[in-house]
């Protein structure tokens, strides 16, 4: 393997498997070559594992000699990454490996997904296996599969497959900060039966598209109040209503739990109109900036000339429907928690939306502290897309974590974190969906804590991981563990 100047980063056991990690494809959901590469790792460390039915992966690491009495200590984090980039990069996140390179004190990818959510998590779980520095008890390191577009792995996770009664998950992006909650989730997708006529041939074909936005995490960025690249472009359709033109094509969004940073509309009309239109979308573009320069100050909006060759466009009536749908979504955050001062505790985020066959899908994905109100949000979007005669599907969705604050996990955490930073560490619950909800449902009793070092803009091809932190994540973790050793000498 060519060596890469982030495998030469301090810590070096760390980083070593971080940058071997970024060079194996691990796609959501298609995690094969990510798994062949632990298993091989792990045979050669001459660590046992084992793999259930599902691909989740976990090492069984012996304690340090005088420390076999020691709780077991599970480590946490999933495997797979979210595969997004930008529209110029050509990569084939199946086949690829991610291109790292260190800037300004970040680890950084080019053009796409990085991975340090949560590769940064599994490379300092494996680090743990081959630094002699480390003492510890019984470790047993999880690795889960599908945690991006489903948490397939937790969710299946067999009944007696983890032992250990305290858990780190290690797939937090905050330094500084323990997470002991998280919220729930849930899918509400619509597909609707597309109306179509025959193309005008005397017409001419346009495409309209929203790029340029950050997009990001669609539970930690939703705060933010990013643009979304789907209203966007329903909004834009919406002001040019006074033209005729039809809808042959809509697009936009990639995965459930990001932000939408593009969409598109393929357009056919009267090539008359297209000098008024472009001035239309251009005076719009303007004003919709104003809204967002603090935010999302990247926004275009464009229309031009499109070659797309097509013989059939939705029918006004029901591209009228389909923007008005796309316009009465409620989007971004709903409620703030009002315990937890700067949290979000309800939000909803338009991530889809696809032209398949004779059908149009529009995705959508709720989150909630609570289960009342996320079933209560779902609901509303249902009835959105129900008034307007689509066929719904409303997932099963998955738990919260509810926060301990008295568990001795958070109590040895917080006295780790002061004796090696001589601050107190903030107590956090996190608007996203971590594992620990699912875990602890099937492994009643088991204590847990969430951390991790910065990493920004996760789920978006501007990922990426403050190298500092790191250090400080490893070190906390290494200190973690020995401490927990101590309970059973």
């Amino acid at each position: 393997m060519t060596e890469n100047e982030v495998s030469l980063l301090k810590p070096n056991h760390l980083w070593k498997r971080f940058y071997e990690i970024t060079q194996v494809p691990r796609p959501s959901k298609k995690e094969e070559k990510i798994r062949a590469y632990l298993k091989k790792l792990l045979s050669e460390l001459n660590v046992k594992y084992k793999e259930d039915r599902i691909g989740n992966i976990l090492a069984n690491v012996p304690a340090t000699p005088g420390y076999e009495n020691a709780p077991t200590i599970v480590l946490q984090g999933h495997v797979d990454m979210v595969c997004e980039k930008n529209r110029d990069i050509k990569h084939d996140f199946e086949n690829d490996p991610i291109k790292v390179s260190v800037k300004d004190g970040w680890v950084i990818a080019d053009g796409t997904t990085l991975g340090s959510d949560n590769g940064i998590g599994i490379a300092a779980s494996l680090a743990m296996v081959t630094d002699k520095d480390v003492v510890h008890g019984p470790l047993e390191i999880l690795m889960t599969v599908d945690e991006e577009t489903g948490l397939t792995g937790a969710t299946n996770l067999e009944p007696g497959f983890i032992t250990g009664k305290m858990l780190l998950n290690l797939d937090s992006e905050e330094d500084g900060a323990f997470y002991i909650g998280c919220a729930g989730g849930i899918d509400t997708v619509a597909t609707f039966a597309t109306k179509q006529e025959k193309v005008n041939p005397a017409w001419s074909s346009y495409k309209l598209v929203v790029d340029g936005l950050k997009g990001g995490h669609s539970g930690l960025d939703i705060i933010h109040g990013r643009g979304n690249a789907i209203k966007l472009l329903g909004r834009t359709l919406k002001k040019l209503d006074k033209f005729d033109y039809r809808i042959a094509n809509l697009g936009g969004g990639s995965l459930r739990n990001a932000i939408p940073r593009d969409a598109e509309a393929v357009l056919s009309m009267d090539k008359s109109h297209s000098n008024n239109v472009k001035k239309l979308i251009a005076d719009f573009q303007k004003k919709v900036l104003k809204e967002y320069k603090s935010v999302d100050d990247g926004l275009r909006i464009r229309f031009e000339e499109d070659s797309s060759d097509f013989n059939k466009v939705y029918t006004r009536k029901f591209s009228t429907s389909i923007i008005d749908v796309i316009l009465a979504l409620p989007n971004g955050v709903i409620s703030m928690n009002h315990n937890i001062p700067g949290l979000v505790d309800t939000s909803t985020n338009l991530a889809t939306i696809k032209s398949f066959n004779d059908n149009l899908r529009i995705g959508t994905s709720q989150r909630s502290s609570s289960t009342t109100q996320k079933d209560y949000i779902s609901e509303s979007i249902a009835s959105v897309f129900r008034l307007a005669s689509a066929d719904i599907d409303i997932g099963d969705g998955y738990p919260g974590w509810e926060p301990d604050l008295d568990s001795t996990l958070l109590k040895v955490s917080k006295e780790v974190f002061n004796s090696l930073f001589d601050k107190e560490p903030q107590i956090k619950a996190i608007h996203a969906g971590l594992e620990c909800g699912i875990l602890e449902t099937k492994n009643p009793g088991m204590e847990m804590i969430s951390f991790g070092p910065t990493i920004q803009n996760a789920h978006s091809p501007t990922e990426r991981v403050n190298i500092e932190t790191v250090d400080k994540f490893y070190r906390l973790l290494k200190k973690l563990v020995e401490e927990l050793a101590k309970i059973g000498k």
